[in-house]
């Protein structure tokens, strides 16, 4: 097995197509943001299958395997093996994804990773049929996962669901319950912008990446860590009962996403992409809260604005009005959520332990280093 870094196997390609640029532009030919597919247009810049990695803005590090005949936009870079008969793409593209690209970051105001600074992540690379082999296993637990969310979504779903039977359509109101603007219920606080330079402290950071299909997360330990300088002032510290919302994304759906923090004593803070809301009103309880601000109607009103990026802000969370019903009637609801988690929860564990054991074998089949990766610094997208 020989023990490379990723520049010895791949070469960096660059992409200057703006996406206003081809709004009006039609074709058979695909092309793909930071959010995925954007469209097809009658054009493509490489003829082979590739992996793309997102270089600007929201998402950096984010990374993609994309098929042959079709292109990425300019906040894109095309990663392309230097000799394609010596490397399966799809085992380099899950070595890629497991480098975590987001730490190499740097900008405060708009992030940049460079491929100057991740082209040297050590790369194990086996003989081409035994990449082949690992990564049909890795390919395998993707399906596996997949399966999985689409499980927990159906759940989602039917709670959601019933809470429409038991309050109504938070926006609509039909039920006549009475109202308060969130904003006057609590108040709000954008995350923390970090640069891959600070080192000193080092603390659990809630991402754009950690929410996934959750609503809760209540072990914070388990989050990555970022390095600062110094360790961030209360504001920026999550707290029991906050709420954290997607603020800025290349994927559309993702902005609003919200999940409620349970932290403990844990220190733990939010990154840059984040907003932290915290209530300090006692007529709503979070779960009742976090429902209404998960609901269709309500993510409609939060849907984001911008090109490329779309964004949340504390002025669209200021336009939200949250229905009031009564204490009872909230705690009604929290309790048939509880049993309903607690019956996903017991399944997802049990899914869990053996996706995690397939992981740690093919680990130890590619020669990484456990250890080192538990400890990964995390990624800020």
């Amino acid at each position: 097995m020989k023990k490379l870094t990723l520049g010895d196997v791949c070469k960096k390609e660059s992409s200057n197509i703006a996406q206003k640029d081809i709004m009006e532009c039609e074709g058979e030919y695909p092309i793909y943001g930071a959010g995925g597919f954007i469209k097809n247009v009658n054009f493509y810049q490489q003829e082979l299958p590739y992996i793309a990695v997102v270089k600007d803005g929201a998402g950096i590090g984010r990374t993609m395997l994309l098929p042959a005949y079709s292109s990425v936009i300019g906040t894109m870079q095309y990663i392309l093996p230097i000799d394609y008969e010596s490397i399966d793409l799809q085992y380099l593209y899950y070595a890629i994804v497991h480098m975590d690209l987001g730490k190499y970051f740097s900008g405060a105001t708009i992030p940049h990773i460079y491929f100057k600074d991740y082209k040297k992540e050590k790369l194990f690379l086996p003989e081409i049929c035994e990449q082949q082999r690992i990564s049909l296993l890795l390919k395998q637990v993707d399906l596996m996962i997949e399966k999985q969310n689409n499980q927990v979504e159906l759940v989602d779903k039917l709670v959601q669901s019933r809470f429409v039977e038991m309050f109504g359509n938070p926006v609509l109101n039909e039920k006549g319950w009475r109202t308060k603007p969130l904003l006057d219920m609590g108040n709000c606080k954008n995350g923390m912008n970090f640069h891959y330079d600070d080192c000193g402290v080092e603390i659990n950071c809630l991402g754009v990446g950690d929410f996934k299909d959750l609503s809760v997360i209540d072990d914070t330990k388990q989050l990555p860590t970022v390095s600062l300088n110094e360790m961030p002032s209360e504001e920026y510290l999550l707290k029991d009962n906050d709420i954290v919302f997607v603020r800025s994304n290349g994927n559309k759906e993702l902005v609003g996403r919200s999940i409620a923090v349970y932290p403990g004593n844990v220190a733990t803070t939010f990154s840059g992409f984040c907003i932290r809301y915290r209530k300090y009103d006692d007529e709503v309880i979070i779960p009742y809260l976090l429902r209404v601000l998960k609901t269709d109607s309500i993510r409609r009103k939060m849907a984001g604005r911008g090109a490329n990026i779309q964004n949340l802000n504390q002025q669209i969370l200021g336009t939200l009005i949250v229905p009031i019903p009564p204490l009872e009637l909230q705690n009604r609801h929290r309790t048939k959520l509880y049993r309903t988690r607690i019956s996903t929860n017991i399944r997802r564990m049990n899914w869990q332990h053996s996706v995690t054991s397939d992981r740690i074998h093919l680990m130890k089949l590619s020669g990484e280093n456990i250890t080192e990766t538990k400890h990964r610094t995390k990624s800020l997208h």
